[in-house]
């Protein structure tokens, strides 16, 4: 590319923003020109609205440090000095609609990590490496919005990202029942070990909206586009349970599976690590060269030594044996805020320059 878009990230001072903010660093097509946030931080320079809350493990990137923060309700402005924005703002489900539309209808494309609009018929809700076809309802999006270029995609949750894989994976065996238990990082609600001690040595066995999400999302994914919508797949039916664990980032899933078609150990695991998807064929700037790591050893995954497997983009998965009430049980785990959020989004928006969705303005 010769010339790097111009990105703005709307919340950027949250977590799932400063995520933003680090892994866009040194990006070689995009470049972070505009961070926008609430009314309390605009003004600010970045670093000072950050200042004693910047939980990233890495020092915030020099280039973001003097940019001034607008608020984010300034839309005209906040739109004009952009091509694009990633959306990671923190107001209720209706104000999110609301603003992600209004920046979609700018002109300006709306990539965003937000719950908000998953389920808005024509927003396509995308893991690049599986159902990256959904993009093509944008055109039908646009017609309703009144806009040329201006949409919005979304990523879909973080607690799907460890088996949803699988399931595209083992597509042509028909999974048709599955029953999964995530045990999820606190980064996921945006916390930290300092400012939620309370998770030390402790699990907490609710997560608000969690485990509907675990449920329902994967249908949207294996779904089709119909009239201009999306629809969702039938199977399998999911049953999830969502865990809060004392880990900082890495969301481990236990599943149990049963098929349709009844396939070979050997063939899961041959799908598995030769799943290959548009950003491996593309050879987009994030992608993991290998989406999916099947690992033989008895005791792995683990959160301390595979969360960062391909830069935290890729995902890894083990432990598949034969399961007494379903056909196969395995555990898979992948980086919550890396291709669970922000990481997952930032590959959505080089999918979406690569098919032409994205351009300069």
């Amino acid at each position: 590319m010769d010339k790097k878009l111009k990105v703005g990230i709307l919340g950027g001072t949250g977590m799932v923003g400063q995520r933003f903010v680090s892994l866009l660093e040194n990006h070689p097509w995009f470049e972070v020109v505009t961070i926008a946030a609430s009314a309390r931080s605009a003004g600010s320079r970045y670093e000072d609205a950050v200042a004693g809350r910047w939980k990233m493990q890495t020092p915030i990137p020099e280039a973001a440090k003097d940019i001034v923060v607008m608020d984010v309700s300034d839309i005209d402005n906040v739109a004009s000095t952009v091509d694009f924005v990633f959306s990671a703002v923190d107001m209720s489900k209706d104000e999110i609609r609301a603003i992600e539309e209004a920046y979609a209808r700018t002109e300006t494309p709306v990539v965003s990590n937000n719950s908000a609009h998953r389920w808005t018929p024509d927003v396509p809700m995308v893991i690049p490496e599986i159902n990256d076809e959904h993009y093509d309802v944008i055109d039908f999006q646009r017609r309703r919005l009144g806009t040329n270029r201006g949409f919005i995609a979304v990523k879909p949750n973080c607690s799907i990202q460890g088996y949803m894989p699988a399931l595209a994976a083992w597509k042509e065996f028909e999974p048709i029942e599955v029953s999964v238990c995530t045990y999820q990082a606190i980064s996921g609600a945006g916390k930290t070990f300092a400012d939620w001690p309370e998770m030390v040595e402790n699990i907490i066995p609710y997560i608000g909206g969690e485990e509907e999400k675990s449920e329902k999302e994967p249908l949207k994914i294996l779904g089709h586009i119909e009239h201009g919508e999306i629809v969702n797949a039938e199977a399998p039916v999911i049953s999830a349970q969502c865990v809060r664990v004392p880990v900082l980032d890495g969301h481990t899933a236990a599943v149990s599976i049963r098929f349709a078609q009844k396939p070979s150990k050997e063939d899961l695991i041959d799908r598995l690590v030769h799943f290959r998807g548009f950003p491996q064929e593309a050879d987009l700037p994030s992608a993991p060269k290998q989406f999916i790591k099947y690992m033989e050893e008895e005791d792995r995954p683990q959160v301390r030594l595979d969360v960062d497997y391909e830069r935290g983009f890729g995902v890894t998965m083990g432990r598949l044996r034969e399961d007494n009430l379903f056909d196969y049980k395995f555990i898979g785990l992948a980086h919550n805020t890396v291709r669970g959020a922000a990481g997952g989004a930032v590959l959505s928006a080089e999918a979406l320059v690569e098919k032409n969705y994205i351009s300069h303005k």
